[in-house]
Parts: structure tokens; sequence; C-alpha cells
């Protein structure tokens, strides 16, 4: 016989307090994002990490150059909203006004339906009494933090762990628990104040290790993730998932075809992602722009094995890098940069599809940066 009562059960007193309406519009944002070949711009650079863009072509790092790229991007929006589901956002951007009519340049996204995200994350530290290994800054105050990006038009949000494969042995297992765990912690705030959270445990391509260890360890560490969140209680339809394509190290002297990473990395993620978790939305991870599309193409054109959720994108440099060029921070170039810009994102929304035919224009160029920061 049963005793006592549901309202004392430890099963209760851990749920997650979100009702069946916060519930349905965290799933229906989630699915929103990815749906019909849709992806995400990823525009959240930190001031330092754009200012390395800048000088790249020789601009200067300032507030205002910032505003005139970016403003650029989102005024594609009418041209780019059935390829682009969503925007991630650094602060700034989301406050920054077009000094011509004094509204925001995010609405340019918001009038097509393009939804907000915002990088909530404050970078990483190291873990104390593991050498070469990380952990991210922003728990603290992150709650009122959600909680005014709502307020001010956000839907979805993005944090960063970051995790390093090493002859040493890393990724430790210390270090393996502290990210994950601190991405479901994370995860779960974001859905208590209304916004889906990206969980992002991008495991860096740094190194020479072999596409098969890159896959054991990401088995390893979205094993790991899933159970962080689910001892969160963090629901999970209303998350999307931001890894990394199973790849060889970049110094890594056996390179692997579109097609092997792509089984590969479907394999891994079949045997450990849920799949009532609507989107896998990649990270580019230095890859060419070109790579970064005819990978994820592959992905999608994989007939032989089912695919439950969405396989798309949160590309930053893979959707940037040639419209950045064309910029050069010139007014004179800004409708040049918003056509490269729009070339890659339908270039993207056709490989989410398994539709992309590739591009001889497309620039093969790596975009790989050692340790890489936002």
């Amino acid at each position: 016989m049963v005793t006592g009562s549901w309202e004392n059960s430890k099963w209760v007193k851990c749920s997650n307090p979100l009702s069946m309406e916060q519930k349905k519009d965290l799933r229906e944002t989630a699915k929103k994002i990815v749906e019909n070949g849709k992806g995400i711009l990823a525009a959240d650079e930190s001031t330092g990490t754009f200012g390395k863009r800048m000088a790249s072509i020789g601009v200067e790092n300032t507030e205002e150059n910032r505003r005139i790229y970016r403003q650029t991007l989102f005024e594609q929006a009418p041209k780019v909203k059935d390829y682009i589901g969503g925007v991630i956002l650094f602060h700034e951007t989301l406050y920054q006004t077009d000094p011509s009519s004094g509204n925001r340049i995010v609405n340019f996204l918001q009038e097509q339906g393009i939804i907000l995200g915002i990088k909530v994350d404050q970078g990483t530290v190291d873990q104390e009494g593991y050498p070469g290994e990380v952990i991210t800054k922003g728990l603290e105050g992150l709650d009122e933090r959600c909680r005014q990006y709502r307020k001010d038009g956000c839907r979805f949000a993005k944090w960063r762990g970051v995790l390093k494969i090493q002859a040493s042995g890393t990724p430790s297992n210390a270090n393996i628990q502290a990210v994950t765990s601190d991405l479901a912690k994370y995860a779960r705030i974001c859905q208590q104040n209304g916004l889906v959270p990206i969980v992002e445990p991008e495991i860096l391509p740094d190194g020479d290790h072999s596409i098969e260890v890159c896959q054991r360890v990401a088995e390893k560490v979205l094993s790991a993730q899933y159970r962080a969140l689910i001892e969160h209680d963090v629901y999970i339809e209303g998350t999307l998932l931001k890894p990394n394509m199973v790849t060889p190290g970049q110094s890594c002297s056996e390179k692997a075809s579109h097609e092997e990473i792509a089984l590969r990395t479907v394999t891994a993620f079949r045997r450990v992602v849920p799949p009532a978790m609507p989107g896998v939305v990649f990270l580019s991870g230095g890859m060419s722009e070109e790579d970064a599309s005819l990978n994820l193409n592959a992905m999608n054109a994989l007939q032989h094995l089912d695919k439950p959720w969405k396989l798309s994108f949160s590309f930053g440099r893979a959707l940037q890098a040639s419209a950045i060029k064309a910029w050069a921070g010139k007014e004179e170039n800004r409708a040049a940069c918003g056509e490269a810009f729009y070339l890659r994102a339908k270039a993207n929304g056709e490989a989410c599809l398994g539709i992309y035919g590739g591009s001889k224009e497309a620039s093969k160029d790596s975009l790989f940066i050692s340790n890489h920061v936002y």
C-alpha cells in the first residue's frame, strides 16, 4: 500500500516548475528556429573578438563600425528569412539603434519573424587543479539577466562550454562534469525565464588527434551532458544543442571526407542525443565556409540513418567571413557585404535540406583560430 502524499514526494520537489504554457512556448520557439531548412547566425562576438575581425580588414574597432557592419547583415532579413531562423546577439548589439530612425537595429530581424537570441556566458577561466582545462563564468546574476533579456525581446540564449582533447588525457572526467553541470544549471535558469537554452559543449578542434578519438570523446561528453540536463530537470523539448562536428584534429595528418565526417557525427549523436531534442545547430569550428556547408549537407543527405532531430547550423565565421571581407569598412561596399551574407545563408539553408551542390565561388580558406574564444 502506498502511503504519504505526492506533495511531499522528492519527485515533485525536484521537478522543473514550468507550466504547460511555458513548456509549449519553449518547445514551439525551439522548433521554429530550425524549421524548414533554417538555422542561426551567430553574431555574438565579444568586442575583443570583433576587434580581431576588424583588424583583418584594416578597420578600427569602434562601436559605430560594429553597428554599421551588423546592421548591414540585419538589413538582409527580407532576403534571408527563409534560411535564418534566429540570430545570437552580443549584449551591445541588442540595444544599438539606427541613427536615421532611432529604432533598434534588431527591429530589422523581428519584422521578418527572425527570433532574437543572446549570449549570456561571461567567458572562460582556468579550472583550478586541472592544468590546460577551463570552465565558463556567468552563473552569478544569470537569473536576473535572463529575465531582463526576455523583457527586451530575446527568446533564446547561448552559453559556450569549452573542452580540449590533449595527449595528457583531457578532457578529464572532472572537467566534463564541471562543464556539463554548469550548462545544465544555465539551461534550467533560462527556461524558468522563458528563454530556450542553446546547450554548447564545444570540443575544440585543436590538436593532432584522429577522427576516431574525436568521436569517442564526443559520445562521452554528450552522454554526460544529457545526464546532467536530466538531473537538473531541464525540459529537453525546449532546448537546442550546439556541438562541434566529429572531425580529426586540425594538426592530424589523416584528413576525413565530408561523407566520413557526416557518418561519424550522425552515428555518435544517434547513440547519445535524445530524439525529444528538436534541433542540432552545429558550430563551424574554424572550417572554411565551403567545408562547413558541405559537411552539413552530407549529414542531411544520409538516407540510411534515421535522424530524429533537425540538423542545422549556428555559424559565425562560416556565415560572415566573405561578408566582412566584402565590406572592408567602406560604405559603398555595404551592398556587396549583404549579398555575400545572403549567399552563405542560402547555401546553408540548402545544406539543411541535403540539396546544396557546392559553389566554385565559396571560400575554401580555413577559418581556424587556435584556442578560439568569443
